[in-house]
């Protein structure tokens, strides 16, 4: 158990620390790249996906989760708002959970706000939790993963993403989202 936990601190610690040397600017242009890349795997991946991206007010893309743990567990990663293509603002993502779990993994996370109403609230927050804050609809992976019906009409959705594909029966409740200064 001490070695599992050392480990988890190394990959968390490494995540956090910004790499020496790297400029604000730099750090900005490594986010919106990665952030860049998984749109597009995204997009590739996921029928539907862009409509519903498009359609958000704005939508949160962490490139690369990093996750790790035994029975306890922790994630961090870095990633921008998205308003209209464009980005508006930088964050951080990080969690905790524990329960059945061994192993470390790395996935993207995209947090869509469908309503102006959940935006705002996201906004105007000086740091934000899912299933606190918000709950966060999940949506389903299937054969083509298509946004519902109801599923487009709730203020909040998400996707994970991994090596693999979309992933089903993930819920983002417990990430704590603040503003990065960049």
């Amino acid at each position: 158990v001490p070695a599992i936990l050392g480990m988890l601190l190394v990959v968390t610690g490494c995540t956090v620390t910004t790499p020496g040397g790297q400029n604000p600017e730099t750090r900005r242009q490594n986010i919106n790249a990665g952030v860049d890349n998984a749109l597009a795997e995204l997009y590739r991946q996921v029928p539907g996906s862009k409509e519903m991206v498009t359609n958000a007010r704005g939508v949160l893309v962490f490139p690369a989760v990093l996750s790790a743990g035994f029975v306890f567990g922790a994630s961090h990663g870095e990633g921008a708002m998205r308003e209209g293509g464009r980005t508006t603002g930088f964050y951080r993502q990080t969690g905790g959970s524990w329960g059945l779990q061994a192993g470390a993994q790395s996935q993207a996370v995209f947090i869509l706000f469908m309503t102006k109403e959940a935006f705002d609230n996201f906004n105007s927050s000086s740091g934000w939790t899912a299933g606190a804050n918000a709950s966060v609809t999940m949506l389903s992976a299937g054969a083509n993963a298509q946004a519902t019906t109801s599923t487009v009409q709730q203020p909040v959705v998400g996707y994970v993403l991994s090596n693999g594909g979309l992933m089903a029966g993930l819920t983002l409740d417990g990430t704590r989202i603040s503003r990065l200064d960049l």
